[in-house]
């Protein structure tokens, strides 16, 4: 398989004098058509390694390959570039502008990419289709709910097609039903598009969505699980049971 994303070595260090290694050298890849999630107690480091890979922050030390580029060597014109044709984002604000509809945000992804206009009312009404937000194309943020609002977000992030999509807590703001809506359609963005996907949360229901699962503490790799042919609510008592030893909440149940 393609190698999409190699962490090696990651340190992202805070403080003079009396230093917090809120990522200590982290080591992990992501294959091409994965769906990997990043959980771990609050103040772990999983936002802050999310963060480094997004080039929203600056690491320490360490390298990570994206497509087989070392982006941290890239300086600020090559990581701005590099954010915006490679990366997806997914956050649990999602961020849509209020002044254009649903249909012109997730077009505007397109637009910023200089994708040839007569293409994009395809790509974006298929994506639309996926994501089963076709009824709100026409909508403004304030007119939709927040479901809707997460779609229309995760619709903005996949349609250009980027190398990687980073979700950080996207479900963190729905409700129940809406987190499952959205995860299905997650599910089925990483089927049909072969979406690579990194996902933080701290929710094991969310997190049993996922091929695999990486769990920090203090900084660094405790555990990996992986699925495998589980079904989804053992993959669920899987992570519960690693979330225990991590000392942490055992999240919503099934």
């Amino acid at each position: 398989m393609e190698q999409i994303l190699n962490v090696e070595g990651l340190c992202r260090d805070y403080g003079k004098g009396t230093v917090t290694h809120a990522v200590d050298h982290v080591d992990f890849s992501v294959e091409k058509g994965e769906f990997v999630g990043i959980m771990g107690p609050s103040g772990s480091g999983k936002t802050t390694l999310l963060n480094c890979i997004s080039t929203i922050d600056t690491p320490t030390a360490g390298h990570i390959w994206v497509e087989g580029r070392d982006i941290t060597t890239l300086k600020q014109k090559g990581l701005s570039r590099f954010r915006r044709e490679r990366l997806g984002f997914v956050f649990q604000d999602c961020n849509l502008l209020d002044t254009l509809t649903a249909y012109e945000n997730i077009a505007l992804a397109l637009t910023i990419r200089k994708t040839p206009a007569q293409k994009v009312d395809a790509l974006v009404r298929e994506t639309a289709q996926l994501l089963e937000i076709t009824d709100c194309l026409n909508k403004y943020p304030y007119q939709m709910s927040g479901g809707q609002q997460q779609r229309t977000a995760a619709a903005r992030a996949i349609v250009t097609e980027p190398a990687l999509v980073l979700a950080d807590e996207p479900t963190g703001a729905l409700d129940s039903k809406s987190a499952r809506l959205l995860l299905e359609r997650f599910e089925l963005m990483n089927q049909l598009r072969q979406a690579t996907i990194l996902m933080v949360t701290h929710d094991a229901f969310t997190a049993s969505y996922c091929h695999r699962i990486l769990f920090l503490r203090d900084g660094s790799l405790f555990a990996q699980v992986e699925r495998g042919n589980q079904e989804r609510k053992d993959f669920f008592r899987q992570i519960i049971g690693v979330v225990t030893q991590l000392g942490g909440d055992q999240s919503d149940v099934l």
